[in-house]
């Protein structure tokens, strides 16, 4: 039987992205960017977000992939949000129908893969998030159609954020941020507790403090309850741009959201509890009811 060490470090890597992911991620990003080419004047096309800072976990949809628009596409910079993020859409839909949705700061693609009971996708990408944007200096402008403007972001310097975390906790930090963004997409929440699920990494930033402890399942225990603690904290964009990463959750979001936390840290304290009394197949059991298929039982 695996010990509580071992499980976790097999969910860490049964949620880290292997290649083929990525390549099957590339090849996402390649086909929607030539579709787009034959519509709008497109400058560069990259994959971001999550992804790119190795935060994202399984199974792999909502990849960020950013556009960025040339100099002659400028008029859309004077209007509302709503009007480029339509455009995009409209153009989206041609090819892909239904299965593109409009979001306040994107276009969702869904390519029709379904995760198994496993949360398997045999290595593709359910979909991505198509970012219209615009150079700024040494930043980006996105449209944000829930404030009505074009709003200021650097994926950039998140991704610098993210790294120095990374190395300050011994290189655990973003297994752990993958671990509690999966926790965040469990089915049985029904609605995902966290949303954005940026801003569980956002907190992670601060909630993460003190080094590695050098146990996973005290680590969790901790972080599920410090996001609890904190959850109607004003969380700001980390590069210091955009507005409140936090904005995205009224009142009511963010008590169910601490409300669901709170449970998780009990279940995680009972999950300790089973070890200390020599339970570890009843702790395995508990982990995976807590985390959801990825966490492994043997």
């Amino acid at each position: 039987m695996l010990t509580i060490d071992e499980a976790f470090r097999k969910f860490k890597s049964r949620l880290e992205l292997n290649d083929r992911e990525q390549a099957n991620a590339s090849a996402r990003q390649t086909e929607v960017r030539d579709y787009l080419d034959t519509k709008f004047k497109i400058d560069r096309s990259f994959l971001t977000g999550s992804y790119a800072r190795w935060t994202k976990t399984k199974p792999l949809k909502d990849v960020d992939i950013f556009f960025v628009l040339k100099a002659s596409e400028d008029h859309y910079r004077s209007k509302a949000p709503s009007i480029v993020l339509t455009d995009f859409h409209n153009a989206l839909d041609e090819k892909y129908g239904d299965k593109a949705k409009k979001q306040n700061r994107s276009i969702n693609v869904d390519f029709g893969v379904k995760a198994d009971a496993e949360d398997n996708t045999d290595y593709r990408v359910i979909s991505v998030d198509v970012v219209p944007a615009f150079d700024k200096d040494d930043d980006f402008e996105i449209p944000d159609n829930e404030v009505g403007k074009w709003i200021e972001t650097n994926p950039k310097v998140h991704a610098e954020k993210a790294t120095a975390a990374h190395q300050a906790y011994s290189s655990e930090w973003k297994g752990l941020v993958r671990m509690v963004k999966y926790w965040n997409n469990n089915p049985k929440h029904g609605e995902k507790p966290v949303k954005p699920s940026f801003l569980l990494e956002v907190m992670a930033l601060q909630c993460l403090h003190g080094g590695w402890g050098g146990s996973f399942d005290r680590e969790m225990q901790g972080f599920f309850a410090t996001l609890a603690d904190r959850i109607f904290d004003e969380w700001p964009d980390p590069a210091g741009l955009g507005p409140a990463v936090s904005d995205g959750m009224d009142s009511a979001r963010k008590t169910r959201a601490r409300d669901l936390l709170r449970a998780a840290e009990r279940e995680a304290t009972l999950a300790i509890d089973h070890v200390r009394r020599g339970r570890n197949g009843e702790a395995l059991r508990a982990w995976r009811e807590l985390f959801g298929p990825k966490f492994p039982l043997s």
